[in-house]
């Protein structure tokens, strides 16, 4: 079986400490602002310089995070942040926007991506495309079961990291809106304000108040099942969290992976929220997963956290050396230190003297050298050449193990820069797009009753979920059908195409040539059979870069991201064909996990409401039990703000619980009136989300 790889999180010098003091076998972290953890310490070039000795030396490998959304005016600081990585010999980057990564590829190709769980990986055909993009890992989504997990170890060829230990979000990650809209710090940049952790109540039964509040994971009493899935890395969460937590969770999955049995009590004491959950793993969702951070909680790590800060400064014995001495008559004593890694050095010390009585022997030169405590090396073998009749005092010989070792680790500390070659900045064409009240129109619905007659004259295009466009497929009116673009579920985990490809080729035989999608596997499926492709909004889409990533991979047009303000997305570049979202209610979540039916489907008509602190009412849908969407209380309404619009090539107007009559109320604001409207937002598009 396959060595694992514990992974550890760093939000600081001292967490990272920790973490290689406990055994961990690489650790992740940020540098300056393009993480998705802005608010953690995180690292400068004096600390980055220091951490890369410390790991170098120990042989634990680095993977810095630039896992955030970036803009096109952060060109030039995604560019230093890599000639930094580059320099200081970090081992991967974990990556979220696909206009870094095409960066990365061009200016360090030598430099491995990860594709982080901002990219919402979650089934085979991401797997596929991001193994395609030039990823050599990428980092599952933390909603996946054990089975599909299985499904992408065995079908694809590329590492996985699997999320093991720590919070799990209730929105799958890479699809949060709620702290951008609510409070202007988006998840998508590193700044979420966990807005989620605040009351919301469903009026449920079993509703505690905190229905968008999941317990932490923990899976380190299932580490065998973890294993024989075939994944490649371990991976702990918590840059935000203390060393001793580190040191807690780190310890523990080193013991769980030798065979011992973990100490859950000492993991759920330093840190947990009403104790674990295994509910994604397990496939058990529902009501057991749900918790808060208690009172009884605070106390109980008070107990452990001086055990944990005794344990987070103390190195582990980690690297094995092979010790040669040589000891010969009137010549200087040799130690000889190999570390089985390709480096050796050598310590000469006094010449031996003739024994007296009892000579130096092997046993007693080992006895020496084993002494290798307070360091991270352990003896693993040692041949001796010995003098006859000589002695060599231990005195001496620890001296040699110390000189040989120091010598050894200034070796292994040494840094290889990965060659980095900047490259000329090309200009970007700059992009047009059409005008205001100009603007082609595009819609989206939920339900074929929401295509009026009105739609169809002033959309081109109208966008319709997979399952409600099948369970209708012998009621569409033949003049709609060319228009009509089948929109992929937000999320489907696993083998996805086992699922998808025989619906979609049903789609094909009705004459639907159009997929929308918002993530990279449905991009890789919709290409794979022949559809002309549109990407939604949860492709994340902000800067040029990421726009040609994905006219490359076949889109003919896309959203942008909503969480631009219009000057932003008007100063976009690139030709790609781009729209934005000008009316409906945001969809701030997608779940797996139901927060109004916390026991069960039994009865549940697919629609609820949950009520925040403030008393704003926020609307759940299903989606066929599969997850659930939180959509924003107010719609974004723009019809009286078109003039302001420009430089994009479409709108789309989103349609959620409007009936056929309110439908063709928006669609005549939209093309004739343009007049105000109450109980309304303007979304992100006035304000600069940071």
């Amino acid at each position: 079986m396959k060595k694992i790889e514990i992974l550890a999180p760093a939000g600081n010098l001292d967490s990272l400490l920790a973490g290689i003091h406990s055994g961990a076998d690489a650790v992740y972290f940020g540098y300056g602002e393009l993480n998705a953890r802005r608010n953690a310490k995180n690292f400068d070039e004096q600390s980055l310089a220091e951490a890369s000795r410390l790991c170098k030396e120990r042989g634990v490998k680095m993977h810095m995070t630039v896992n955030t959304m970036v803009y096109d005016r952060e060109y030039d600081e995604v560019l230093r942040t890599l000639e930094i990585a580059c320099k200081y010999g970090i081992d991967a980057l974990i990556v979220q926007d696909l206009g870094v990564a095409k960066i990365v590829r061009e200016a360090a190709p030598e430099m491995k991506m990860h594709a982080s769980t901002q990219l919402t990986v979650h089934n085979v055909s991401g797997a596929w495309q991001a193994k395609e993009l030039g990823f050599s890992r990428v980092v599952l989504a933390r909603e996946m079961s054990r089975e599909e997990i299985l499904q992408v170890t065995t079908q694809v060829p590329v590492e996985t990291e699997v999320f093991v230990h720590g919070a799990l979000c209730m929105c799958v990650s890479g699809q949060c809106y709620m702290s951008s809209v609510i409070g202007e710090r988006s998840g998508n940049r590193g700044l979420c304000a966990q807005p989620c952790r605040l009351p919301f109540a469903s009026g449920r039964k079993g509703d505690s108040g905190y229905a968008l509040s999941l317990k932490d994971l923990s899976l380190a009493d299932r580490v065998k099942e973890l294993m024989a899935l075939g994944v490649d890395s371990f991976k702990i969460e918590g840059r935000m969290k203390r060393p001793e937590y580190v040191a807690a969770a780190v310890s523990q999955f080193k013991e769980a992976v030798r065979g011992a049995q973990a100490d859950m009590d000492l993991m759920a004491a330093v840190f947990s929220r009403s104790g674990f959950t295994k509910g994604y793993f397990d496939a058990k969702r529902g009501q057991e997963m749900f918790g808060t951070r208690q009172k009884e909680d605070v106390l109980a790590s008070q107990k452990v956290l001086k055990k944990l800060s005794d344990m987070a400064s103390k190195d582990v014995a980690r690297v094995g050396v092979d010790f040669a001495f040589s000891m010969k008559e009137n010549e200087p004593a040799v130690l000889t230190a190999s570390d089985g890694e390709g480096h050796t050095v050598q310590a000469q010390g006094e010449i031996p003297q003739q024994a007296l009585k009892a000579p130096t022997t092997e046993e007693l030169v080992w006895r020496s050298l084993e002494k290798t405590g307070g360091t991270f090396y352990y003896l693993n073998s040692l041949t001796c050449d010995l003098g006859e009749g000589l002695i060599y005092p231990a005195s001496q010989l620890n001296s040699l193990r110390r000189e040989a070792l120091d010598k050894l680790t200034q070796l292994r500390g040494e840094i290889h820069e990965i060659p980095f070659h900047k490259p000329e900045k090309q200009p970007v064409p700059k992009h047009i797009g059409v005008q205001g009240e100009k603007l082609p129109l595009r819609a989206a619905v939920r339900e074929i009753a929401q295509i009026t007659e009105r739609m169809g004259e002033v959309c081109e295009l109208i966008s319709v979920p997979l399952d409600e466009l099948l369970k209708n497929k012998n009621n569409l009116p033949k003049e709609i059908v060319p228009k009509i673009s089948v929109s992929l579920p937000r999320v489907v985990f696993g083998d996805d195409e086992k699922y998808l490809a025989e619906r979609l080729t049903e789609c094909k035989h009705l004459g639907i040539g159009h997929l929308s999608t918002g993530n990279l596997g449905g991009v890789y499926l919709g290409r794979k059979m022949g559809f002309v492709l549109h990407g939604e909004f949860g492709l994340n889409i902000a800067n040029a870069g990421c726009l040609a990533e994905y006219e490359r991979l076949g889109l003919s047009d896309c959203l942008l991201s909503f969480e631009l303000s219009l000057a932003r997305a008007r100063a976009v570049g690139g030709t790609l064909p781009r729209g934005l979202l000008i009316y409906g209610k945001l969809p701030l979540m997608v779940t797996r996990n139901c927060p109004i039916r916390l026991s069960g489907c039994k009865d549940c008509k697919g629609f609820g409401t949950l009520t925040d602190r403030k008393k704003e009412v926020f609307e759940v849908r299903c989606t066929g039990r599969r997850y659930s969407e939180i959509f924003n209380s107010k719609p974004v309404y723009l019809a009286d703000k078109m003039d302001e619009v420009s430089g994009i090539d479409y709108g789309l107007l989103s349609f959620t619980s409007e009936g056929a009559k309110q439908v063709d109320r928006i669609l005549l604001r939209y093309t004739q009136t343009h007049e105000p409207m109450e109980n309304i937002t303007r979304g992100l598009y006035y304000r600069n989300v940071k």
